[in-house]
């Protein structure tokens, strides 16, 4: 398994795919000016006051489970899945925060964690083999069976107004490094060329990201949203192996995040 997370949701999402598919086949006041530099900033809107902070035994009960999403498989987060805060750098130091969330890293204040994969299950198809399919068909169906998105889901609960804080970090650093930079994890770096802001809606807050990683000339979207309820902050980075290939366009997981959303409700 790759050492990059980039990397490491490509070849889980790969693995995952091809083990499914065999078993399946006016005036302005200066609070106004202020309100407006924040956001366009990645400011907060929320209150800097604490918020309710949920031990381990809760967090783990409004994590994502097996039957939470419609048409997904949901699995734990294994060991080769984690990265610790240490071994993530960056070329811009203002872009930690979205190297951390690409990670599924924890920000300071962290008091429990919990990483889920969350994998989208082989729609139900054409039930012919590939040699019995015209060659239009075929290519369909192969970029069908590799129309699958895998996201990496890390939930964490803050104490007081970590957060909210960081929450805003995370959406301040989004729109300071919108231009890209490289983050390194083990010795391998990973360009990101560019990150562009999604719509999405949800918890107390939520923002979304299509992030652009670039290797050698190629280029593949993924997409990074952070939804924060009280005290705990979610993020979800997802891959779509069609959409790498250029074949497909994919959206934000929608779904997966109002799942997440519900459960924290």
């Amino acid at each position: 398994m790759r050492a990059t997370a980039v990397r490491r949701t490509a070849l889980a999402a790969s693995a995952a795919a091809l083990a499914l598919l065999a078993t399946a086949c006016g005036g302005t006041s200066d609070a106004d000016k202020k309100d407006d530099k924040d956001a366009a900033g990645g400011g907060s809107s929320a209150p800097k006051t604490p918020a309710k902070t949920l031990t381990a035994a809760e967090l783990e009960k409004a994590t994502l489970a097996q039957g939470d999403v419609k048409g997904r498989k949901v699995t734990k987060a294994g060991p080769a899945d984690e990265v610790p805060a240490d071994g993530v750098t960056v070329d811009k130091e203002a872009c930690l925060p979205v190297a951390h969330a690409m990670y599924g890293v924890a920000q300071k204040g962290s008091v429990a964690t919990t990483k889920r994969k969350v994998i989208d299950e082989p729609k139900a198809g054409n039930k012919k083999s590939l040699e019995d399919l015209a060659d239009g068909e075929a290519e369909d169906a192969f970029k069908d069976a590799f129309d699958l998105t895998s996201t990496f889901v890390a939930l964490n609960s803050y104490e007081g107004t970590a957060g909210p804080d960081a929450f805003a970090a995370l959406k301040k650093a989004a729109a300071d490094c919108a231009g890209g930079f490289t983050a390194t994890v083990a010795g391998t770096p990973t360009k990101v060329a560019s990150i562009a802001e999604e719509k999405v809606t949800g918890g107390d807050e939520a923002a979304a990201w299509t992030v652009t990683s670039e290797d050698d000339g190629d280029k593949a979207p993924f997409k990074l949203v952070a939804l924060r309820k009280e005290g705990a902050v979610a993020t979800f980075f997802s891959f779509n192996l069609a959409a790498a290939g250029g074949d497909v366009t994919f959206e934000v997981p929608a779904e997966v995040v109002a799942a997440q959303d519900e459960k924290l409700a």
